[in-house]
């Protein structure tokens, strides 16, 4: 799996002026959410959204946060990250590894 590379700063976005402190909030809350909703695997969170829990970890890894790979994973999941898959982990259908590559496509930076 790869995450969305397009995450470069648009001068003039409104997200730019949010508040450093309500977006951690918010960030908080969505990392909440995934945490709760575990039936949302992450398969098809990058089907859908071109990002799942192991990108938001490396995410926060790529912003400064002094984590190894492991430790952003359990952040993020709410649990060592190898607990998260035996508990909560579905194995892929190949519909989905399909749907999968063309969603990656879209996640692709722009020539």
């Amino acid at each position: 799996m790869s995450c969305s590379e397009n995450t470069n700063a648009t001068p003039g976005d409104p997200l730019e002026a949010l508040d450093d402190a309500v977006a951690a909030a918010a960030f908080r809350r969505l990392v909440r959410h995934l945490r709760h909703r575990h039936d949302a695997q992450n398969l098809d969170l990058m089907i859908l959204s071109g990002f799942c829990r192991n990108c938001l970890a490396d995410w926060i890894r790529d912003a400064g946060a002094p984590l190894d790979k492991d430790n952003a994973r359990e952040v993020i999941h709410g649990m060592p990250a190898a607990e998260w898959k035996t508990r909560f982990h579905r194995e892929a259908t190949q519909d989905q590894l399909d749907r999968m590559a063309e969603s990656l496509k879209k996640n692709a930076p722009a020539p």
